[in-house]
């Protein structure tokens, strides 16, 4: 017999009782005590007959081990066990006396004893295993462990007690059910106030971020793309559904006053050489939406501050210029304190308000209160707050931003105009859908909100305002009117076909009470409203002036639907409270009334082609309420996008991103040069074999776009190549004289204005002497205090729509042909001549013009994709072959690698010198920052850029800021901007048939590719 048969043996017989006796023979063979019927121990005779076998066995045993009967019985049954066949009753030739006489109870006491103890025995288990892990491994079940039914009927009263143990027993269950949840704080709005402290969160900031990758800009938590691939399925929800965006984060300046002095103060900072004023009329009425670019007073068209769009509120006696009316300015984050200091200037607002409205007063208490708790609690524990029962009182949801500092006023006032600014950031949502199903969820999203009658109980409502406005039969009047012409927009196909701009006020019931029960999509029902007069009218007049009214223009309405909305809780308890599970919740008067706005988003409204896409609706709630819209309408089938389908909606309309496309704004310069630190940054964390070496491939601003030294050495160039025979006025000389000065790039990378003849001395000078140039550098800066002139200010980007329209025509191909010259002038435009440049570039001497650029074959281009002049060489051979792709341009040299190797070198000697434990001399001590000199970046161009336009064997003209293969078009497509001197140049040498041909090459490529130039107006 194997040791693992004898240990499991001995296993087994460990807690086998030692007065119960499983046979005579057994007993008799281990020479063990056994009980007698009288209750006393018999002493059994000593077998002497063993086998030889046996006597063997046991003489091997010591006599220590045998002295002891429990020994004795171990060492007998392992004797026994050790004989072939298992157990058996006893050594053959045994007997054993029999008593003669027994006491039938005592002898049934002591059986009944050895029956209990054997039953014990069996029933107590040997081990820490359950009872279903006794089965064999055939019979066993994973169901077993919890399910005491899976089990064999005999196991399962002993598996049923096992079950009931303490130890066996499932912990109860916190409220919180999963890991998660345990981990949350426990006043988790008190704690997302508390994140809230740096960036802003949006009411949809938690929706988006389970689904989209989160990033932190302008003050604010922002989706920027969804975390699935979605980029073509945006699109097609843009052209053929709908896309629905949060533009919450807009900032929205409020000013109250007479119209006449609103006016007054606000026509300073606009034109109407750029497009339509706050005056307009159809704007003013409030009837429209108006969109237009704000300056600084009286400084256009330099100093611009951004662009803006403006809803003027519906007046209640037309035609009163007496009347206080209310002006409301959106624009982005990133505008609104330069525009509001300037909008402050012009209004002589001077004298701060202070508001409850913008003051969380709720919301310090309960963080001070933290703030005195947390060094009571251990260090390095993780800290919960603590409820205090009953005196806990609930903490509202702070709702603010992050463009302004919460201590200061949001509210101004002047005393000598009457005029009162306001900042209602944050203080409404606006929702933007896109695409030709926006009428088809509106319409089933929102319903109007039914009248309150009389014989409704009014102490049951908290909406007191509505009842009072319900009492008026022409405000009930109204309401139905807006109400019909809300729900025509169901049979409209698409909102392009809605005049632009247009502004629909209403009143609607709570969206969560027709929130269907599964997703789908809406569709519109055209048929329906096919032959109504009432949609032509619709389509061709717009929405009455009346009918733009709304109550959201009410702050003390706003706040009061803000604050007697009805919570998710208490809807889905009285939901699961209805009878038939499903059918439609009727709250009667408790049901909530929101004021809303709708505004018509045109879309692409400039070119010719695909107008009208991407046109939507933008929605304005008041503030609470935007997850008890945004769920409604992601049921009705929009698909939600982020700040990169927000920029991908802007390229394909053709119009300029806010603030990247902007140069010649102060958010736009701050943009770029984030974005080239960013991007410098991610070029740095590479090694050198693994990037492009940008000098070599001769692009000496990979990351950012040099505009004004663009502009300049455009300009230079036109001077060098006129008759220095031209006489100059003395009312020139200071012109003039910043005409002959040029940007260049300190090593700190800051702009400073030399002269074009130190430029040129800069250009020449020798990349390896350090000292001469660090010479040059304080030079430059001794110029630039001299002069002390900005010439960043001296930038602009062309706005004027009639020279807009004229470059617009001259840029097509066969300009000077028969059609062309007859729709200019039946336009009232020029002809491309020299006199027409001369007028245009005294007025706009350093500016550019926002440009679109169309591959005509391969290519995809990409941001800071240079654009160029092609020669007369590339034109003609384009023209012999269509499929030419376009030059290549040669690699240049690296002036910078000698400079390069030897700081290498100085480096690793002063490593050397630093294991050896001697000091390093001064000249490799490193380099002094004091000095000016700055550390060489491998690849990149290092100290001030020489002339940008001739570097390369094709004249520079510009510089991409969006690019990417369009969808839309089928091909790659960029936008940009060029230099207007430059531009006009290269028109006037151009062939009448061969104009606004350009190549496009990206900064890590040598290949050019040819390009169509086209300005959109």
């Amino acid at each position: 017999m194997s040791n693992a048969k004898e240990r499991k043996h001995a296993k087994k017989m460990r807690n086998q009782p030692t007065n119960v006796t499983l046979f005579s023979g057994f007993a008799a063979n281990r020479g063990g005590k056994r009980h007698s019927g009288g209750g006393k121990p018999a002493q059994m005779p000593r077998q002497e007959s063993h086998s030889g076998t046996l006597q063997q066995r046991d003489s091997k045993v010591p006599h220590h081990l045998l002295s002891d009967p429990d020994a004795k019985e171990q060492s007998s049954s392992k004797a026994i066990f050790r004989k072939r066949g298992g157990w058996k009753a006893g050594p053959e030739g045994s007997s054993q006396e029999i008593p003669k006489y027994i006491t039938a109870s005592t002898f049934a006491q002591a059986r009944a004893a050895e029956i209990s103890a054997m039953l014990k025995a069996v029933t107590q288990k040997s081990s820490n295993a359950m009872v279903f892990q006794t089965l064999p491994r055939h019979m066993r079940r994973r169901a077993m462990s919890h399910n005491v039914k899976r089990l064999p009927r005999r196991l399962r009263e002993i598996a049923q007690k096992e079950a009931e143990k303490a130890v066996h027993q499932k912990k109860e269950h916190s409220k919180n059910k999963c890991h998660k949840a345990r981990r949350c704080h426990r006043n988790q709005v008190l704690e997302f106030n508390r994140r809230q402290k740096k960036n802003r969160w949006l009411e949809t900031h938690i929706w988006h971020a389970k689904r989209f990758h989160m990033v932190k800009q302008w003050g604010y938590c922002l989706g920027e793309r969804p975390t699935v691939k979605s980029h073509r399925a945006c699109y097609r929800a843009m052209t053929n559904h709908c896309l629905l965006q949060d533009l919450s984060y807009y900032c929205c300046l409020e000013l109250k006053g007479k119209e006449k002095e609103i006016l007054k103060a606000v026509s300073q900072m606009c034109t109407i050489e750029t497009g339509l004023t706050f005056a307009a009329v159809q704007c003013l009425s409030g009837k429209r939406q108006g969109s237009l670019m704000l300056y600084r007073a009286n400084k256009y068209p330099r100093e611009m501050l951004g662009p803006v769009t403006f809803i003027w509120k519906s007046q209640s006696r037309p035609g009163d210029a007496s009347e206080h009316r209310q002006l409301w300015i959106w624009l982005h984050p990133t505008l609104k304190q330069d525009i509001l200091e300037e909008v402050k200037a012009v209004c002589e607002c001077t004298d701060p308000i202070k508001l409850s409205l913008c003051t969380p007063d709720h919301v310090t208490a309960p963080q001070e209160n933290s703030q005195t708790e947390l060094p009571d609690e251990k260090i390095g524990k993780k800290r919960k707050r603590r409820d205090d029962g009953e005196n806990v009182q609930p903490v509202k949801k702070v709702f603010g931003d992050r463009t302004r500092d919460p201590h200061q006023p949001c509210s101004w006032m002047s005393p000598t105009t009457g005029i009162v600014i306001s900042d209602l950031t944050m203080e409404m949502n606006r929702y933007r859908l896109i695409g030709p199903l926006s009428h088809a969820i509106l319409t089933e999203a929102l319903k109007a909100a039914p009248v309150h009658t009389g014989k409704e109980d009014t102490e049951k409502t908290p909406h007191c305002w509505w009842v009072e406005t319900c009492k008026n039969p022409d405000n009930i009047s109204l309401h139905h009117r807006q109400g019909a012409i809300f729900e025509l927009l169901g049979g409209v196909t698409s909102p392009a076909e809605i005049p632009a701009g247009t502004i629909l006020g209403l009143t609607v019931g709570d969206p969560r009470i027709n929130l269907p029960q599964k997703r789908s999509r809406a569709l519109p029902d055209p048929a329906k409203y096919q032959d109504n007069e009432k949609v032509r009218q619709l389509l061709l007049e717009g929405v009455p002036v009346e009918c733009t009214h709304s109550f959201i223009w009410n702050q003390a309405i706003c706040k009061s639907v803000t604050e007697n909305k009805i919570s998710d809780q208490d809807l889905n308890r009285m939901r699961s409270e209805l009878l038939v599970p499903g059918s439609q919740l009727v709250l009667g008067p408790q049901e909530s009334k929101i004021p809303i706005l709708l505004i018509q988003q045109p879309g692409k409204v400039t070119g010719e082609d695909r107008r009208g896409w991407g046109s939507g609706w933008d929605v304005l709630l008041p503030k609470g309420w935007g997850m008890a819209f945004w769920i409604p309408f992601i049921y009705r089938g929009a698909r939600v996008g982020g700040l990169k389908e927000g920029l991908v909606h802007s390229q394909y309309k053709r119009s300029p991103n806010i603030p990247g496309d902007f140069p010649d704004c102060p958010a736009g310069i701050v943009f770029a040069d984030e974005q080239a630190t960013n991007l410098l940054e991610k070029y740095k964390r590479r090694p050198p074999a693994k990037r492009p070496n940008y000098v070599k491939l001769g692009t000496l601003a990979p990351f950012s776009c040099p505009w004004a030294q663009l502009t300049q050495d455009w300009e230079s160039r036109l001077q060098t190549q006129e008759e220095p025979s031209r006489a100059v006025d003395p009312s020139e000389e200071e012109g003039s004289t910043r005409r002959d000065q040029v940007l260049c790039a300190a090593p700190s990378g800051k702009t400073l204005l030399v002269s074009v003849d130190e430029a040129r001395e800069l250009e020449e000078m020798d990349t390896e002497c350090q000292d001469q140039a660090g010479a040059e550098q304080a030079r430059a800066r001794d110029a630039a205090e001299t002069h002390g002139v900005d010439a960043a200010g001296l930038l602009c980007v062309v706005r004027e729509r009639k020279l807009l329209k004229e470059l617009s025509a001259w840029c097509g191909p066969g300009s000077g042909g028969s059609w062309a010259a007859r729709r200019a002038h039946s336009r009232g435009q020029q002809d491309l001549s020299q006199e027409a440049c001369v007028s245009i570039l005294s007025r706009f001497p350093r500016a550019l013009v926002w440009v679109t650029l169309s591959l005509l074959h391969r290519g995809s281009p990409e941001p800071h994709t240079m654009i160029c002049v092609p020669a007369k060489e590339d034109l003609l051979h384009l023209s012999q072959d269509q499929l030419y792709c376009g030059p290549q341009e040669s690699k240049h040299g690296d002036p910078f690698k000698s400079q390069f190797l030897k700081e290498k070198e100085k480096k690793k000697m002063e490593k050397r010198r630093r294991r050896a434990g001697g000091a390093a001399p001064e000249g490799l001590a490193g380099e002094d920052p004091a000095s000016g000199h700055k550390a060489l970046t491998q690849g990149l161009w290092s100290g001030p850029l020489p002339a940008v336009i001739s570097h390369c064997c094709r004249l520079l003209l510009g510089f991409v800021t969006q690019g990417d293969f369009s969808m839309a078009v089928g091909c790659g497509e960029a936008l940009g901007f060029v230099s207007l001197t430059g531009l006009l140049d290269m028109l006037s040498r151009q062939p009448a048939g061969e104009r606004g041909l350009v190549l496009l090459r990206p900064p890590a490529s040598l290949q050019y590719r040819f390009a169509r130039i086209a300005i959109e107006v």
